[in-house]
C-alpha cells in the first residue's frame, strides 16, 4: 500500500497517518522525520542539507528527494509506505513522480482531507501544548482533565506562538497558493475525505477507501 497524505495544516494528517500505517503495517514517511535523521546521522545528503538550514535556507528539493530515494530503498518500505508533507508543490510533485517512474513504484492511493480554513483555524487556535513533556491537547477534541494543565507531567499548557490565529491564515494562505494545486494535478486518482467529521468517521471514510 503506497499512499500520499494531503491536506491543510490542523486538518488531522498526523493523526490519520498513525492510524493508516498501524492498519497496514507501512512506515509513516515525513519529509521533516527524514531530514532530521539524515542531520543527525551525519549522512553526505545530510551535511549538505545542513548548509541550507544552517544559513536560514530553504533546502532544495533535490536534496529532498535524494533523501526519500533513499527512505524508499530501507527494508520496511516494501509493504508501502505513506507519505506526508511531501510534495507540497507542483515541482515537487513532478519530481515525485520522475523519482518513482525511476524506481517503479506505483501509488496506490492519494487521499485529501478537505477541511475549510475557517473550520481550521478554530481549531488550531483551541491547541494547547505542554513545553515540558510535549503533549498537545484541544480544548474541542482532547480536553485535559483539570483546565490548562498537561495530563501528564501535571505543568501548565500554553497556546504556541505558530497556533495563535494570524499565524495560522498565512500559513492557510500559503498552503492554498502552493500545495492546494496539487488536489487538481491528481485530479485522476485523488479521493477527497471530508475533514469536518470527527477523528474517528474520517478514519472510517479513510480506511473504507483503502480497502476497497
Amino acid at each position: 500500500m503506497r499512499i500520499i497524505l494531503l491536506g491543510p495544516p490542523g486538518c488531522g494528517k498526523g493523526t490519520q497517518a498513525e492510524i493508516i500505517c498501524k492498519s497496514f503495517d507501512i512506515p509513516h514517511i515525513s519529509t521533516g522525520d527524514i531530514l532530521r535523521s539524515n542531520v543527525k546521522r551525519g549522512t553526505e545528503i545530510g551535511l549538505a542539507a545542513k548548509e541550507y538550514m544552517d544559513s536560514g535556507r530553504l533546502v532544495p528539493d533535490k536534496i529532498i528527494i535524494d533523501m526519500i530515494k533513499d527512505r524508499f530503498l530501507e527494508a520496511d518500505c516494501k509493504k508501502g509506505f505513506l507519505l506526508d508533507g511531501f510534495p507540497r508543490t507542483i515541482a515537487q510533485a513532478e519530481a515525485l513522480d520522475d523519482l518513482l517512474q525511476k524506481m517503479n513504484i506505483f501509488l496506490d492511493y492519494i487521499i485529501n482531507i478537505d477541511v475549510p480554513d475557517e473550520e481550521i483555524i478554530d481549531r488550531i487556535s483551541k491547541r494547547m501544548s505542554c513545553s515540558n513533556c510535549g503533549e498537545v491537547y484541544n480544548l474541542i477534541f482532547k480536553k485535559p482533565k483539570k483546565e490548562m494543565t498537561c495530563d501528564s507531567c501535571g505543568l501548565k499548557l500554553h497556546q504556541r506562538d505558530d497556533d495563535k490565529e494570524e499565524v495560522i491564515r498565512n500559513r492557510l494562505e500559503v498552503y492554498r497558493k502552493q500545495t492546494a494545486p496539487l488536489i487538481e494535478y491528481y485530479k485522476l486518482k485523488i479521493k477527497n475525505v471530508d475533514g469536518k467529521k470527527n477523528i474517528n468517521e474520517v478514519t472510517k471514510d479513510i480506511l473504507n477507501i483503502l480497502k476497497s
